[in-house]
């Protein structure tokens, strides 16, 4: 692995590119809308690019089941395009990181289709493809995404494993041409001048020899068989040698019910670091039971024990990935924060996350304060999870107008509504139809409006990447939780060199009483930034308004 640690310093932006902008008027967010953009992005104060997947796919998991790994989907462009926004985006000191999918490919990749020509094929060993046992499965095994985990070809004879979708076949990662495979994929992408990957449920990618059967469960039946087996580590440091090293890459891992023990295997620094950083998801659980489709109601409590055991357990060891959204969640402030105090929370949310240590990221729209999106129905729905979920969520008695109020406030759709960019038609994001509702509240919430407005989300979040970016102490502080018992805020320090910051989050709309902490004297701080007009600090004590955030320095 490279020596760099330019990414410590960095913040990332995540375009989720059907729904970032279109340039050609077709409906579909495109290389061309982004090219547009790059100045916008680089303006928000952040040093880097990450693409969700821009292959070709048929767009069974939109995109995360890649028919293509050294192509760009005609929905999105070219190629050449994309070398174009490339060069513009280094040209503009951004750096560009891709998603890589090694788990699974798409049904209709080239290595599958030739995979289940006949059992001789020398792809078949490529994926997992087994006889049955009579007329059931290999295994019990649950795919995340849709039933069970293996789907019968008649042709063949045999069944294929899919962890999620059944148009996503899991790879053999144990077959060495398939790690070879790979490691190509790196070096086109690497050569052509990309600056690194996050790499998609990466502790997925080795299954238990045998197959064995799983703990039987309503869902997640064999997960205990494909998480995190030891030879992952083996995979990860062959791609480490071979290919990363000889680049000034970056790599970041996404792995499901990952720990911060179990992360350190991972990420710890040294001369056997497999990866830079590690994306988790035990604090976007604070109001949910394993996955947002059981929730429970928000526990503060839970999302502040989730931080500091990150922050606590890589100190001096490794380096945390922070974030609040992506294309897999719901939007934040309608999950932790308060669509009626929209910017307030929002700016909390802001604050309470990035000025923790680590590198963090950003999803489009988030700087924005967009929001969950109301649907009229399940017919709107596109993404795979949500018909999984129908299906499911009946055999307890939930649907209709039941499951559909569900979909609104937990799915994944509320994360891939089109970028509002104007309050003019569609939000700005495209000249045609565009090809997911675009939320109605785009005539309030836009970049232009937030632009216009210097007491907008936005630029609060500039001021707090510029603040970052210029701060050792934000950088590189050690961390320290208070008033751990508090039901509704969030308080915690960050200290180096003699320096000092308090971060105080209210989550509530209720006024909350806070006396700073032993040895923080706020009468002789800066307050640095806050979300209301910044009244005469007289002591250590005051009372919160609706999700008020302050952050004080001793600088």
């Amino acid at each position: 692995m490279a020596a760099s640690a330019w990414y410590k310093e960095m913040a990332v932006y995540q375009i989720w590119p059907r729904s970032f902008a279109d340039g050609d008027g077709d409906g579909i967010g495109d290389l061309r809308g982004v090219l547009e953009k790059l100045d916008y992005i680089r303006d928000l104060g952040v040093n880097a690019i990450w693409f969700s997947p821009l292959y070709p796919s048929p767009n069974a998991d939109y995109g995360y089941d890649i028919a293509d790994y050294k192509d760009i989907s005609p929905d999105y462009g070219t190629l050449a395009q994309f070398r174009e926004v490339l060069e513009g985006a280094h040209t503009r000191g951004l750096k560009v990181f891709m998603d890589l999918v090694i788990n699974h490919t798409s049904d209709q990749h080239t290595w599958f289709r030739a995979s289940k020509e006949s059992g001789d094929s020398p792809y078949h060993d490529y994926y997992f493809w087994r006889k049955g046992r009579g007329k059931k499965p290999p295994n019990n095994w649950l795919s995340v995404f849709e039933g069970g985990a293996w789907d019968y070809d008649e042709g063949l004879g045999e069944y294929y494993l899919h962890v999620f979708a059944k148009g996503q076949p899991d790879l053999n990662m144990a077959n060495p041409k398939v790690r070879e495979e790979v490691k190509d994929i790196m070096r086109f992408w690497l050569d052509m001048g990309v600056d690194g990957f996050r790499e998609d449920v990466i502790t997925y990618i080795s299954k238990r020899e045998g197959l064995p059967n799983g703990f039987p469960l309503p869902i997640g039946t064999g997960l205990e068989h494909y998480t995190n087996q030891p030879s992952v580590k083996d995979y990860l440091r062959e791609f480490r040698d071979d290919v990363l090293s000889r680049y000034d890459c970056f790599t970041v891992g996404e792995a499901p019910m990952m720990t911060p023990k179990t992360a350190k295997q991972f990420i710890t620094e040294g001369a056997d670091q497999l990866l830079n950083l590690m994306f988790h998801f035990q604090h976007m659980e604070a109001d949910c039971i394993l996955t947002d489709w059981i929730p429970t109601p928000f526990r503060l409590r839970k999302l502040k024990k989730a931080f500091s055991s990150w922050q606590q357990g890589l100190r001096g060891v490794a380096w945390n990935a922070l974030y609040l959204e992506n294309h897999d969640h719901p939007r934040i402030i309608s999950r932790y924060g308060s669509e009626k105090y929209r910017v307030e929370s929002g700016k909390m949310l802001a604050a309470m996350y990035l000025l923790q240590c680590g590198t963090p990221f950003i999803y489009q729209g988030q700087e924005i304060g967009m929001t969950n999106i109301r649907l009229d129905g399940v017919s709107q729905c596109k993404d795979v999870v949500t018909f999984n979920n129908e299906k499911l969520f009946r055999k307890f008695g939930i649907k209709g107008e039941r499951f559909l109020r569900l979909v609104n406030r937990r799915s994944r759709e509320n994360a891939r509504t089109p970028m509002q960019w104007s309050a003019g038609a569609n939000g700005g994001f495209t000249a045609g139809t565009p090809w997911f509702p675009v939320n109605p509240n785009y005539t309030e919430i836009n970049a232009a409006a937030a632009e216009a407005d210097p007491d907008s989300l936005l630029h609060w979040y500039r001021a707090l990447l510029k603040f970052r970016r210029e701060s050792p102490l934000a950088l590189y502080g050690d961390y320290r939780e208070h008033n751990k018992a508090s039901r509704q805020l969030y308080v915690y320090s960050r200290g180096r060199e003699g320096q000092r910051l308090l971060v105080i989050c209210s989550f509530t709309e209720q006024p909350v009483r806070f006396a700073a902490p032993l040895g923080f004297d706020l009468l002789h701080a800066t307050q640095l930034f806050g979300n209301y007009a910044a009244p005469e600090t007289q002591s250590n004590q005051f009372v919160t308004r609706p999700y008020e955030c302050r952050v004080y320095g001793w600088l």
